[in-house]
């Protein structure tokens, strides 16, 4: 029987299709880069159909110091998988230096705090089956409370951009068990560190159009490393479409508009090309952005994507 159970793998940080939008919540860098506050919004609907899939609620915002080469920022996220929950507040801060010409290279950390739970009395048992379980027993909700960090390097230019970055660096532990109400070992698990690589290259055909190309690699020990490639096409600066791949997951749909330069909505459906989608009827998610005015003048800093 044990030769027959094949490899599984799962997710510790938040999937998004919308990274393209909203990428500072993969490397704190970012948060230094631009000349203008933004507040961005992002909502997560996964695998459709699945009773408990996973749901992901997002709020950052982050923007330049008035005269230094640095910026601030947080996020508050969410991220609901049945009985099982991770909440999470962060505070950003980023550092900018020249590197040649109109090259920048930027630096950050991300400092904050995890709650991370599991509430069994959300989970349904036959009681014939684990009367003899104290854990499923008391139905109790586990909550533990991590401090946590990213650190993340991206250099730019208005053309093309690449970044690195570790999330979860302290690596903590989670222990859902007391030993004090049950006679056995604690449940251990480890949130483990992700290595997250960003790139892109923006090319301008005409006055109306432009072409993006871009990745996001995350890689973890334990689990195969996921590749997102996305391309898109831009209209005016105003109105965009485009299509990413997730290897071996999804394919996925995007569109969103901008509104004046100051509002902006972007749409997302991801096609499930693993097995799931036999269960699911897809994932959706939504963006929602305000751009404020820019407070810091640089020819150097990258333009609006």
């Amino acid at each position: 029987m044990l030769l027959g159970v094949s490899m599984a793998s799962g997710q510790q940080i938040p999937n998004l299709t919308q990274y393209v939008f909203n990428d500072y919540l993969y490397n704190p860098a970012i948060g230094g880069i631009y000349d203008y506050y933004q507040v961005k919004t992002n909502y997560r609907y996964q695998w459709a159909g699945i009773k408990d899939a996973p749901r992901t609620y997002l709020l950052s915002a982050y923007g330049p110091h008035k005269s230094m080469p640095m910026g601030y920022g947080g996020y508050i996220f969410s991220d609901v998988i049945g009985p099982t929950s991770k909440l999470g507040i962060y505070g950003s801060y980023a550092y900018n230096i020249k590197v040649s010409g109109d090259i920048r290279l930027s630096m950050g950390t991300f400092i904050g705090l995890t709650q991370y739970k599991i509430d069994l009395s959300a989970l349904y048992f036959d009681v014939q089956t684990d009367v003899q379980d104290p854990v499923l027993q008391n139905g109790a909700t586990y909550t533990k409370f991590m401090p946590d960090a990213s650190v993340g390097f991206y250099l730019y230019t208005s053309q093309y951009y690449g970044g690195v970055s570790v999330m979860q660096l302290f690596s903590n532990k989670i222990e859902t068990v007391d030993s004090d109400e049950v006679d056995y070992k604690k449940v251990t698990s480890r949130l483990n560190n992700h290595l997250v690589l960003m790139g892109g290259y923006k090319y301008n055909i005409n006055r109306d159009f432009d072409i993006e190309a871009g990745s996001l690699i995350k890689m973890v020990k334990g689990s195969p490393i996921q590749v997102d490639i996305n391309v898109r096409s831009i209209y005016q600066k105003m109105v965009w479409f485009g299509i990413n791949y997730r290897s071996g997951y999804a394919v996925s749909l995007l569109a969103g508009y901008n509104y004046q330069d100051m509002l902006y909505l972007g749409l997302s459906y991801d096609i499930t090309t693993s097995e799931l989608r036999n269960y699911s009827s897809g994932t959706y998610e939504i963006m929602i952005g305000v751009k404020f005015n820019k407070i810091k003048q640089s020819s150097t800093r990258r333009k609006i994507r």
